[in-house]
């Protein structure tokens, strides 16, 4: 089974939080892809975006979305990165998008202060959450029916998974790789990627 991972972009997302997840479920299939010749790939990554047109990441990285939230076929994964958060949360038409997306993942997961998002669009309330160690006293202002958690890389809450600051993301979508396609997988990927793969947030 192929899952189809969604990453939301937007003007001033942190780069690593979306470019990190992007490289590990990409290189999760390629590695898998050399293993098992002729199988079907295990993930398909796409971006999304509210409109058409490139995104601005932070620091000027431009991005140039595949979909847009009316086109984007049903995902498997939902990711949302963060970053510069203020304006998406503002923004109704996107956070209810979010909302309703999440409704048919299987998994919808967070970078960084992309936990804003998700618990704005009312997915962490009553659950476990984390965010960079910068915004975890802002998190849990903002939002004080979310069990926010400081020390951990990420929280797996089933439906919903949340990780902390920026570099966080990839350690949590290689646990997201050992989650649907196993840990041999995500193991071979982080070696691939030469990153250290951590199993317990």
């Amino acid at each position: 089974m192929t899952f189809r991972v969604a990453i939301y972009a937007f003007p001033n997302m942190e780069v690593l939080d979306f470019a990190g997840p992007f490289e590990v479920f990409t290189t999760a299939s390629r590695v898998y892809g050399r293993e098992n010749p002729g199988q079907p790939a295990p993930f398909e990554v796409c971006t999304i975006a509210q409109s058409v047109g490139p995104i601005q990441a932070r620091a000027g990285l431009r991005v140039l979305p595949d979909y847009t939230l009316a086109t984007c076929p049903q995902p498997g994964i939902l990711l949302i990165p963060g970053g510069v958060v203020d304006a998406e949360l503002r923004n109704s038409e996107v956070i209810d998008w979010v909302a309703q997306c999440s409704k048919s993942v299987s998994v919808t997961a967070s970078v960084c202060t992309g936990a804003f998002i998700i618990a704005k669009a009312g997915l962490l309330a009553g659950r476990r959450a984390t965010t960079h160690w910068e915004d975890i006293a802002d998190l849990q202002a903002a939002f004080p029916d979310v069990q926010v958690v400081d020390n951990k890389r990420w929280v797996d809450e089933g439906a919903v998974v949340s990780s902390a600051g920026i570099a966080a993301g990839i350690d949590m979508s290689l646990h997201l790789v050992a989650r649907f396609a196993g840990h041999a997988l995500a193991e071979a990927t982080a070696r691939q990627m030469d990153v250290p793969y951590v199993r317990e947030a």
